[in-house]
């Protein structure tokens, strides 16, 4: 009989209290960073909610053994303390959430990097936060108290949270994807946001796509270099940037012809830029635009990504030392190529770890680095700054003092109300990108280089532009003109100007796909190998203009690419003109 007993309840009732106290205990070494993440609104409520709920499977064990309660819990307190601890630190220096990026990190650095990072991070408030956290979880502990069902309910009881936390999210993903692996990855993500399988998934998927990114190195490495390539400023000290921005679509920047003024700063600076107005990205998803932007693969032949040099391999070989400078997420299935890309650099620096692409991180982080980047000592250098840009969820791409946008002037009238605050952030994220890149172009002139920067777009964005405005984001199986177009502009010292040609006037409006970036940037950088077809240049004499082709190649025989120069892209609004904020 003292198996059945209750202990604090009344003899009728369920002690669902007792239960309580249980689930809070649980919950809250995942609960407090979630809640964290959502009181400072680093990231949305997915987490929160993912987390609420992967707390309930400890009540499973606290049913079926209710005599070893305490003990029970003890043992998990310790192990899911252990990591909200490394989760709610991580929090604290970084305001990000723990992911497998950070797991990358953590194994890249060096025990010298670590303790700088220690030493630059550490605040001594984090001493009695960390210890009011594990006084409050130890107070939650002495709350706990067994709670009693007959043997037979007891693991029903458990059976079913299993069920409902395991099983069930875990059938449903496997049928939705059609395999087991499909349905795990999918579960994977459902649970990550909880300790301890926080930590499990983070270092499973840093194994899965560290073993990608290395066979994609090694067969990287075995690509042989290019053929008889010359470098007309050979002797010359040389210092080149590329700024690879994101999700932004030129329609809506202020420096291309849109009424409100969303590039103050790149305004101010127009006269210095030559900014071309008639480039597309082949693509608008980041892998598979920047396969075919980096490298000489194009939409006739998107393979080329696996058997050619990269932009990167081919400045190395020109003898440059190489930079890469990242607020992309790192280590994700989805990222493994930029990750790669970013590791054929000499040098490479890994800004953003959040575990949810929709989360706080402002890319003004990449303006200290890119500093120490232009400091280096070596006399020839490429430094490739990838930016997070305009990426969805575009209320976190910005501060809230570059909330300059919030009301209905200067927004297209058939915009529903619903639609606004979502237009509005975008223009504001906008605004906060020039901000970034108008900063890095300043800097760089501050150094007295002996280069150029030239800035690019991965692809656009609709928010709301085209015909109708109910298109939001991209979809490349819907295309419109606003997923396409990119803002494209450089920047030249005049040390640079002295001895290269760069008068591009008559080259500003010449129809162009990113796609062919590489023979553009040799061009420019005075390059020239057997491979480099000046045809493709964008500056070159040699121009040749081609049809702007868009679509998915791999699936031609399905649907035949686009011709983008036979879609039109949406001018100003005459009505939003008259009514813009200047």
């Amino acid at each position: 009989m003292a198996l059945f007993k209750r202990s604090k309840t009344t003899a009728t009732g369920f002690d669902w209290a007792g239960v309580l106290w249980l689930f809070a205990f649980f919950w809250y070494f995942s609960g407090i960073t979630q809640l964290l993440i959502q009181l400072t609104g680093t990231s949305g409520f997915t987490g929160f909610r993912q987390a609420f709920v992967m707390s309930a499977i400890w009540l499973a064990p606290m049913l079926l053994f209710p005599k070893r309660t305490k003990l029970l819990a003890a043992i998990i307190g310790v192990v899911l303390w252990a990591c909200s601890m490394a989760s709610l630190g991580y929090f604290f220096i970084y305001q990000q959430e723990f992911s497998q990026s950070v797991i990358f990190i953590m194994f890249e650095s060096n025990i010298s990097e670590a303790g700088e990072y220690m030493t630059q991070y550490f605040a001594w408030w984090m001493v009695p936060a960390f210890l009011a956290h594990t006084l409050f979880s130890y107070f939650l502990w002495t709350r706990l108290r067994p709670v009693y069902m007959p043997r037979g309910r007891a693991f029903v009881a458990a059976l079913a949270i299993v069920i409902a936390v395991v099983g069930y999210p875990l059938v449903k993903q496997t049928m939705r994807t059609g395999s087991f692996a499909g349905g795990f990855e999918k579960f994977e993500t459902r649970i990550e946001p909880a300790v301890p399988w926080q930590m499990a998934v983070a270092y499973h998927r840093y194994l899965d796509t560290l073993a990608e990114m290395q066979g994609m190195l090694h067969s990287a490495s075995k690509i042989p270099p290019l053929h008889n390539l010359k470098d007309a400023g050979a002797n010359q000290p040389a210092t080149l940037v590329l700024v690879i921005g994101e999700s932004t679509n030129r329609q809506r920047m202020s420096l291309y012809g849109y009424p409100r003024k969303t590039t103050p700063e790149l305004d101010k600076l127009k006269d210095q830029l030559a900014v071309f107005d008639n480039v597309i990205t082949p693509r608008p998803y980041t892998i598979e635009a920047l396969q075919q932007v980096l490298t000489f693969a194009d939409e006739e032949s998107p393979d080329l990504y696996l058997s050619t040099p990269s932009l990167v391999s081919m400045m190395k070989q020109a003898g440059y030392k190489t930079f890469w400078i990242t607020n992309q997420q790192t280590m994700t299935k989805r990222n493994t190529m930029l990750t790669t890309f970013s590791e054929q650099a000499d040098e490479q620096v890994y800004l953003n770890n959040n575990r949810n692409q929709n989360a706080a991180q402002y890319d003004g982080d990449v303006i200290e680095p890119f500093s120490k980047a232009l400091a280096d000592a070596a006399p020839r250098k490429l430094i490739v700054v990838h930016l997070l840009g305009t990426h969805m969820s575009y209320q976190y791409r910005y501060p809230p003092s570059f909330d300059k946008f919030q009301d209905r002037e200067g927004v297209p009238p058939a915009l529903r109300d619903d639609q606004v605050p979502t237009y509005n952030s975008y223009d504001n994220a906008v605004l906060y990108n020039d901000f970034v890149v108008s900063s890095l172009i300043k800097d760089y002139a501050k150094s007295d280089p002996n280069g150029f920067l030239l800035y690019l777009s991965d692809h656009g964005e609709d928010v709301f532009d085209s015909v109708g405005h109910k298109t939001l984001g991209r979809n490349e199986n819907k295309p419109t003109a606003p997923m396409y177009t990119i803002p494209f502009m450089a920047w030249a010292s005049p040390k640079w100007k002295e001895n290269h040609n760069w008068n591009f006037a008559g080259d500003l409006g010449r129809p162009y796909s990113s796609s062919h970036l590489i023979h553009t940037w040799a061009d420019m950088a005075g390059l020239s190998f057997d491979e480099l077809d000046r045809s493709k240049s964008l500056v070159s004499d040699s121009f040749k203009p081609r049809p702007l082709m868009i679509g998915n190649p791999y699936e031609r025989e399905q649907r035949a690419l686009i011709d983008f120069s036979l879609m039109k892209p949406k001018k100003p609004d005459p009505a939003v003109a008259a009514t813009a904020e200047q």
